[in-house]
């Protein structure tokens, strides 16, 4: 195996360049080393000016998210090894704006997440003192994949419709809308359904899939959107042919 790698890096600074360019640098090709460790040996010893996300190293925070060949990956655990020997294109995520070099703008994303309100809602009035809502491990594991998504916006990265549609409120938002609707603490599934059904929710999704393959904690966000148009499906019968009984 060669002693070094050549990483070819997008550098961008907004201001003094109008289009982004490639940098290249060669770094030690060692066989425990990540992407992110390649691009955290450039700043620490070539270049301090690159800058990128990253905070965990253990593929939990998912701050770390870029192109990689392409492909929307979790640099801290995506090896160099795998792309010997070389060179391998690190990009910005797609479908995003970028601020500077490897980091992009997911301000849209923070800003769509609160709609389907991904938290329990209760339409009761009990506090702590009252006692805990109870759950079985059969009730935890109806949501229990759904809750594995660490927003590193690797899908919406992958996601042509978003990159077309940027209203479409994306895949890890529909995820996560699914996951406190299957938990059984939850009572806000009508609210959640009312943001969904519209346009910009799930019906703008083609089932491309891409938002799956990539997800790094197997949370299937394509299938939590053919699951929200199956609802959104139903009620829209419902309304039809009972629209009292619908809501």
């Amino acid at each position: 195996m060669a002693d070094s790698i050549r990483m070819q890096v997008t550098r961008y600074t907004p201001g003094p360049d109008s289009v982004p360019t490639v940098a290249e640098y060669d770094v030690p090709l060692r066989k425990d080393w990540a992407v992110l460790d390649g691009l955290n040996y450039i700043k620490d010893h070539v270049d301090s000016s690159l800058s990128y996300r990253w905070s965990c190293r253990m593929g939990i925070c998912g701050s770390c998210g870029m192109n990689v060949e392409g492909e929307p990956k979790l640099t801290c655990a995506t090896f160099l090894t795998d792309y010997a020997p070389g060179p391998v294109r690190v990009e910005p995520l797609s479908n995003f704006p970028i601020v500077r070099d490897l980091v992009v703008d997911i301000e849209d994303f923070m800003e769509k997440l609160p709609r389907v309100k991904p938290w329990i809602i209760r339409d009761d009035d009990v506090t702590v003192i009252d006692g805990e809502y109870l759950q079985t491990p059969e009730e935890l594991a109806e949501y229990k994949q759904f809750s594995n998504c660490i927003n590193c916006m690797l899908c919406y990265a992958a996601c042509p419709i978003y990159g077309l549609e940027p209203d479409f409120i994306g895949p890890a938002a529909i995820a996560l809308a699914e996951r406190y609707d299957l938990d059984s603490r939850d009572r806000g599934q009508r609210e959640r359904l009312d943001v969904l059904i519209e346009k910009e929710g799930v019906w703008g999704c083609t089932f491309v899939g891409e938002c799956t393959t990539v997800c790094p904690k197997h949370v299937d966000p394509a299938g939590a959107i053919q699951r929200y148009k199956l609802k959104a499906a139903k009620e829209n019968l419902m309304t039809f042919l009972l629209p009292r009984a619908a809501r």
